[in-house]
């Protein structure tokens, strides 16, 4: 215990969750206990008094609404403090480190946030006349051309809304040359460890999915690739894989793979949710790649989750790019242009339709481009260098004693671990995971990839300082540790220390409760009201 110059002790000692005092409201000091919004207000009151309008004749026939809406009324401040004490419950990338393997957690910086919020940026309409926007439109093209420069690539998608939607943007103008050509190829590849959204996507457009099995280093078998292809020949459409790939490693075999997917006449889709590892060190195009999307929100620090929303522009190789799908900027002899239909085509444009009512996401957009030009070319590279960098020196930290199924190899900007290192412990994998709440970290993604057992994947990103992995490392040490000496305890219940302690989170994602229901009067006891 610290004092401070008065002699008074400045920290609370040793508490234990069992000592810590009852209180009446049920709030922990500034962990305050928040009910739900239809418990806080009155669905007789309203925070803003609107005059009714006399003689008004609805138009929604049998569509009028025949009973009270049933929203509870807040005043203005009571609505800010319920969402201000709702928001100190989020974990978020500035509160702290966020060890989400795969999802690219990083700082976000402020500069972003002033540029997108400038007039002409932030306070703009979709539906404005094009003549009202050109300062948008030129962003955007200039936005584009530094995607394409950074993948070496020949057109780009920027419409579609963030991972999944650009992957199926790039299986369409892959299935839309296919249409060109006269083929109908019926297979996708899909390598163990590609994300879990490439299967799906590829399902979705009508394919049947190939797995590709994974070698003993946890890379792409390119002789069982070459088999597959063989026993398929004429029907493949194309490979979908992640690199670098999501063990964390990064596949050494790509422009192998690459030129034997191009002599089966198909296409190489590459999951660009790991960009940020390869920035400014390697151009996908130049490995072969004819389609990959990117995650601004990943590799170019636009805000994420629920921060976002997500943008994620599709960037297409000569193979593709007359199929990039509406709208799309062109640029002529009196400037840039935006396309927006079909009939503004010219020959040599096959757009293979719309993704998107409209161009994009124009905030990250501003954003996206703030950090690139504020990086610049050899800031970028740093960041991918500065990510590896991290990513290995936890993998270094934590190497004897968690377990790293590939060996200790290194790897790019992500780490993979397993949980053999639990082994009759009595602690599991997701025991581990919630006992990180309670030394403040959000936990590690799990599980994931599935090419190995009770996966742990780590991504510290660029945005963490050597003190801030030290503290992370050494607090994951002392969990293995104490996992590792028997204190079964404080896995078991864990977390002890969070506003809500464990959750069926499979029966909440199966039968979710999404309405509100009042209880019922007579089975409210007074003392528990």
């Amino acid at each position: 215990m610290s004092m401070n110059h008065q002699g008074r002790p400045t920290s609370a000692g040793e508490l234990t969750p069992s000592m810590l005092p009852k209180t009446f409201t049920g709030n922990r000091a500034l962990d305050m206990e928040e009910p739900l919004i239809f418990e806080v207000g009155s669905f007789e009151t309203v925070g803003v008094d609107l005059d009714v309008p006399e003689d008004v004749e609805l138009e929604l026939g049998k569509h009028a609404r025949s009973k009270p809406v049933d929203l509870p009324g807040l005043a203005e401040p009571e609505a800010m403090r319920h969402y201000v004490r709702l928001s100190r419950n989020n974990y978020a990338i500035d509160s702290g480190l966020y060890p989400l393997g795969s999802c690219t957690m990083k700082h976000n910086p402020r500069l972003n946030e002033k540029m997108a919020r400038l007039p002409g940026f932030g306070d703009i309409h979709p539906l404005q006349p094009l003549s009202t926007v050109p300062g948008a439109i030129e962003l955007i093209d200039e936005l584009a051309h530094w995607l394409m420069t950074m993948t070496g690539t020949s057109a780009v998608a920027m419409s579609p809304k963030a991972g999944a939607h650009g992957e199926l943007c790039g299986m369409m103008a892959i299935k839309a040359a296919h249409k060109a050509a006269g083929r109908d190829p019926k297979i996708v590849l899909v390598p163990e460890s590609a994300h879990g959204t490439n299967p799906a996507t590829a399902a979705l457009l009508g394919y049947k999915v190939v797995s590709i099995d994974a070698k003993e280093d946890g890379t792409v078998d390119f002789d069982a690739l070459k088999d597959t292809i063989a026993a398929h020949e004429g029907n493949i459409a194309g490979i979908m894989l992640t690199n670098p790939n999501t063990c964390g490693l990064f596949e050494r075999d790509i422009m192998e793979i690459a030129e034997a997917i191009h002599a089966a006449d198909a296409y190489f889709y590459c999951d660009g949710a790991n960009f940020n590892a390869i920035v400014g060190k390697a151009r996908p195009g130049d490995l072969g790649v004819d389609a990959m999307h990117i995650n601004l929100h990943k590799t170019f620090s636009t805000p994420h989750g629920g921060g976002g929303p997500g943008s994620g522009p599709v960037v297409l190789s000569d193979r593709l790019a007359a199929f990039a799908p509406l709208p799309f900027i062109r640029k002529g002899k009196d400037g840039i242009e935006l396309i927006e239909t079909e009939a503004q085509t010219q020959d040599n444009e096959q757009p293979f339709g719309r993704m998107t009512a409209f161009h994009g996401q124009m905030g990250m957009y501003v954003r996206a481009l703030s950090y690139m030009m504020s990086h610049g070319s050899d800031g970028l590279k740093q960041a991918s260098e500065d990510a590896v960098l991290n990513a290995n020196y936890v993998r270094v930290g934590l190497q004897d004693l968690m377990s790293l199924p590939f060996g200790e190899r290194p790897c790019m900007h992500e780490v993979l671990f397993d949980d053999s290192f639990l082994k009759d412990t009595g602690v599991t994998t997701l025991d581990f995971a919630k006992a990180m709440i309670d030394e403040g970290y959000h936990p590690m993604t799990m599980y994931f990839p599935l090419v190995v057992h009770g996966a742990m994947l780590i991504e510290p990103t660029e945005s963490e300082s050597r003190a801030s992995l030290d503290l992370f490392t050494a607090t994951m040490r002392d969990l293995v540790m104490s996992a590792q000496r028997g204190d079964v305890e404080r896995f078991a219940g864990a977390p002890y220390l969070s506003p809500r302690r464990r959750l069926n989170e499979t029966l909440a994602a199966r039968k979710p409760v999404l309405k509100w229901t009042a209880p019922d009067p007579a089975s409210v006891s007074p003392a528990s009201s």
